[in-house]
């Protein structure tokens, strides 16, 4: 009996109830089958919420609090649009623009992490040098493909340190096909030191960098960090 139960659970994919059934406890046979639902439902719940996590290559932000001091949004945005997701829901942009080391990477990362969270929404965390590392190597081994279709298939890409390093024109190129990909159907979040009028020393060229601008800035928030670096604030502290 036993070993025909765990066959039959194997055959089904109920691989908690395969393991577990004989643990649970119940004094009807509703109660008994209710509980075994609720944890096999329950550890599929918690495989996919770790293979998003695992998936989505953010940075462990864990026990940070993020300060909203300085910060300036327009109107129509609010923290809660920001760390509950909404402007995903709206298929929105959100451009987070301010010097370095002032919170931008832990404000995308930690929309990031309540998106998968709250929703279990799918989300994958660049640096726009490592996006560009990884379309030009799919371009040249002829999988690129396969990974647009892995950027197709997102909720939100965070795309971070736009405009740290000057790209190749060839990875340009490939990083704008990621934008149009992304137009209008899942969410960006850009984080950048750059204003708009520097970009095309990131691009290289004004017609590709107009272009890219327009792709994004269109259904954007602007975020403007406006204060002083944290590790700078810190080494000033330690000193």
């Amino acid at each position: 009996m036993k070993e025909l139960i765990e066959e039959h659970a194997k055959r089904l994919k109920l691989s908690w109830i395969r393991e577990h059934y004989h643990e649970v406890k119940a004094t009807s046979h509703e109660e008994f089958l209710l509980k075994l639902f609720e944890k096999e439902v329950q550890q599929r719940e918690e495989r996919k919420l770790n293979l998003l996590i695992k998936q989505s290559s953010l940075p462990d932000i864990s026990g940070r609090q993020f300060d909203w001091d300085g910060i300036h949004m327009n109107g129509d945005l609010s923290k809660e649009d920001v760390l509950e997701g909404r402007y995903i829901t709206r298929k929105e942009n959100l451009i987070l623009y301010g010097g370095v080391g002032v919170g931008k990477t832990l404000l995308a990362s930690l929309s990031g992490w309540n998106a998968i969270h709250r929703e279990q929404r799918k989300v994958r965390f660049y640096t726009a040098a490592q996006l560009v590392n990884q379309l030009l190597d799919a371009n040249e081994k002829g999988t690129l493909g396969k990974l647009y279709k892995q950027i197709e298939n997102l909720d939100l890409l965070i795309l971070d340190e736009l405009g740290y390093v000057p790209l190749h024109k060839q990875g340009a190129e490939l990083l704008f096909q990621v934008f149009n990909l992304c137009y209008e159907k899942r969410s960006v979040i850009v984080t950048t030191n750059l204003q708009f009028g520097q970009w095309n020393h990131v691009f290289g060229d004004p017609i590709l960098t107009e272009a890219f601008i327009d792709r994004l800035i269109h259904y954007s928030h602007l975020i403007v960090f406006n204060r002083e670096s944290f590790r700078h604030k810190e080494s000033l502290l330690n000193r």
